[in-house]
């Protein structure tokens, strides 16, 4: 069954926390990330404030199933491009749309703010993920480093 006539992708309010908390806590079990409750609250109030990061949530039969982070920020070459940092699905809504859906609102908001692009960053692993990605952008071969600090 697909979403794509019930589906309703919208910016996150302030009712949605107990639906986002779950989906946020599925996407960093998945990436096996330890996250504490304040971190989850201190997200949740930045991303309702829209305070540097934004969040956009997407719901079918009035329960939120999906989730996508994001944010605007300049580099060296360009004035503004936009970063789409996390993006989850529940399981058990995985291959209806959903995650294209959300993928496709933050790109919107792109181009309204005149992003010259929009990017994101995933696992090798996440064959799923890849197999969409694959199809609705273009895979450039950088592969990330990172120091913690």
């Amino acid at each position: 069954m697909q979403f794509s006539s019930n589906l309703v992708v919208s910016r996150l309010t302030a009712d949605d926390y107990a639906a986002w908390e779950v989906l946020a806590r599925g996407y960093k079990a998945f990436y096996k990330t330890e996250v504490s409750a304040a971190e989850y609250e201190a997200t949740w109030k930045r991303l309702i404030q829209q305070d540097g990061v934004l969040g956009v949530g997407a719901q079918a039969e009035g329960k939120l199933i999906g989730i996508v982070h994001y944010l605007f920020h300049t580099t060296v070459w360009a004035p503004k491009v936009c970063y789409l940092q996390d993006l989850f699905v529940s399981p058990e809504s995985r291959g209806k749309g959903v995650a294209r859906a959300l993928i496709e609102a933050v790109v919107a908001h792109a181009k309204r703010e005149q992003a010259m692009r929009c990017y994101w960053h995933t696992q090798e692993h996440n064959t799923t993920a890849r197999a969409l990605y694959d199809n609705v952008a273009k895979f450039n071969g950088f592969i990330r480093y990172e120091i913690a600090l």
